[in-house]
């Protein structure tokens, strides 16, 4: 795993993997930012959020709708109608949506 820090982002060159370390506090940036975050958002601040999955995501939009336009989301991984992470048939491993970057 290639980890780099740019700036606050952290970008990890190893996908979909990586992003099980940090969607815990990404989540909860995500569904109970900090007053320094809201601060920092209302400021121009976007946070990339980087693997979460599709369902958070929806949540996300219905619950935090007025904090939109401060979110971006990359390597989304895409649920089921009960929120389980799909899973590639041929290899296995967890689908990742392609945010074509």
């Amino acid at each position: 795993m290639v980890k780099s820090w740019f700036g606050s982002m952290l970008i990890a060159a190893c996908g979909a993997a990586f992003a099980g370390d940090v969607s815990e506090i990404e989540r909860r940036r995500l569904f109970e930012p900090s007053e320094a975050e809201l601060r920092a958002e209302t400021n121009g601040r976007i946070y990339i959020y980087d693997g979460l999955t599709q369902s958070d995501i929806t949540a996300a939009l219905d619950q935090e709708f007025d904090r939109v336009e401060s979110m971006m989301f990359i390597r989304v991984r895409p649920t089921d109608n009960k929120g389980e992470v799909l899973m590639d048939p041929a290899s296995g491993e967890e689908l990742v949506e392609d945010d074509g970057c």
